[in-house]
């Protein structure tokens, strides 16, 4: 509750000024405006999404920075549709490649601090994806402590 009563009051307060400081008429359109170019700009980028993410499925590439531009994509679409100016202004900044491309890595950066083990399993990595299966079983010889794990295996290439 305390959040909706924020988000009123600083959307009030910066209709205001802007309307104080271009006048009312010109403070409308610039709202029509928003609205009607972040339409169109949300429509162009969330093609340009799903086809990136097409073309990384097509070959056989980990996905996550299409995906997660889907996603910022989707969320500055639905910063357009809830009325107001500020909530306007971020959700065009998300639609914007070069912003988005700067919120998408400092995301990234935050769950990686968040959680060491992404970092491992490397969330911006773009190398092929390999089926494998993994078996359990008893080592034959004890490992040192600190000894690389050495998997043994074939690699089959599909044709």
């Amino acid at each position: 509750m305390p959040f909706v009563l924020l988000y009123l009051v600083v959307e009030i307060v910066a209709v205001i000024a802007l309307g104080s400081w271009i006048g009312f008429l010109p403070t409308l359109l610039v709202l029509l405006a928003g609205s009607v170019l972040g339409g169109m700009l949300a429509r162009r980028e969330g093609i340009r999404a799903a086809q990136a993410v097409a073309e990384a499925a097509r070959s056989r590439r980990v996905a996550t920075s299409e995906v997660t531009d889907g996603m910022l994509v989707a969320a500055g679409g639905l910063l357009l549709f809830v009325p107001g100016l500020v909530t306007d202004v971020l959700g065009l900044l998300l639609l914007l490649p070069p912003t988005r491309g700067l919120v998408r890595r400092r995301l990234v950066n935050s769950a990686e601090r968040q959680n060491p083990g992404l970092r491992t399993a490397r969330i911006r990595s773009e190398g092929p994806i390999v089926d494998a299966e993994v078996v359990e079983s008893e080592p034959t010889t004890p490992r040192r402590t600190g000894a690389p794990m050495v998997i043994e295996g074939t690699v089959v290439e599909e044709r």
